[in-house]
């Protein structure tokens, strides 16, 4: 088991090497000589959010840089949160680089099944990461649980954008029309996983990551003014819910 534990520390930053090269070419080259909001702006479906909500993939992958960077170090060796992981953040990784060349080769349909199996390996590591009771300890706190509630609630907010332009491709149009109830439908599913990790886990971090999507989708759809309303509105519950919950650093720990 120890063996095992080594060789997942090992593999960690391989695999995230692996995600940030993959993203890194979408953007240099770009593959296939599309950017990813390119590929996007074919598919206009009205939960879409502005282009600048983007930007917290540098938030995310830097936390995830100081998650591998503390899996490694004697601090996150000597507790089991990291270890508990197992080799599902790994797996996520591949699937992350996996997703980005699929989506840029336009395979639309593949691009959701690849983005459901991220969703669910995501949803693994999550769980895992919150199974364990007591109280985490600062380098649990910051550079495991934080940067998965971050990651887990994007790609939550991905995924159900991703199904839409699935389904936008394959010809039906529903998600493009402001008079349709569909998109106000993705955007309450989306309210409702929000709120469901903020009664169940206390997870602020993930919320809020809800509340950023919201109010980017707002944004890029200020001329729907009903969904601009609903999903600033939405943003707006969210995120005063989501602050009341984070959790406070009452007791400083070693690690």
């Amino acid at each position: 088991m120890h063996r095992f534990h080594r060789f997942i520390r090992m593999l960690n930053p391989v695999a995230f090497a692996v995600m940030l090269t993959f993203n890194a070419l979408a953007v240099w080259l770009p593959l296939n000589d599309r950017t990813t909001g390119e590929l996007s702006d074919r598919h206009p479906v009205l939960i879409t959010p502005a282009g600048y909500a983007f930007a917290i993939w540098s938030v995310i992958y830097a936390l995830l840089a100081g998650f591998v960077v503390y899996q490694l170090s004697p601090a996150g060796r000597s507790r089991p949160s990291a270890a508990r992981i197992g080799p599902w953040f790994a797996v996520s990784c591949l699937l992350n680089a996996a997703w980005i060349v699929v989506w840029h080769y336009e395979f639309v349909a593949a691009s959701g099944g690849v983005m459901l199996a991220l969703l669910l390996a995501l949803i693994v590591v999550y769980r895992r990461v919150r199974s364990r009771r007591g109280t985490p300890t600062a380098g649990e706190r910051w550079l495991v649980r934080l940067p998965f509630s971050l990651y887990l609630g994007w790609i939550s907010i991905a995924a159900i954008v991703n199904f839409a332009v699935v389904i936008d491709d394959a010809g039906w149009r529903g998600f493009r029309l402001a008079g349709s109830p569909w998109a106000y439908m993705l955007l309450a599913l989306a309210a409702a996983l929000a709120l469901t990790a903020l009664r169940s886990n206390g997870d602020g971090t993930y919320a809020l990551v809800f509340a950023w999507a919201f109010a980017a989708i707002a944004v890029k759809q200020a001329d729907h003014p009903a969904i601009a309303a609903a999903s600033g509105t939405a943003a707006l519950l969210l995120a005063i819910a989501s602050l009341a919950a984070l959790p406070r650093l009452r007791h400083r720990s070693p690690n």
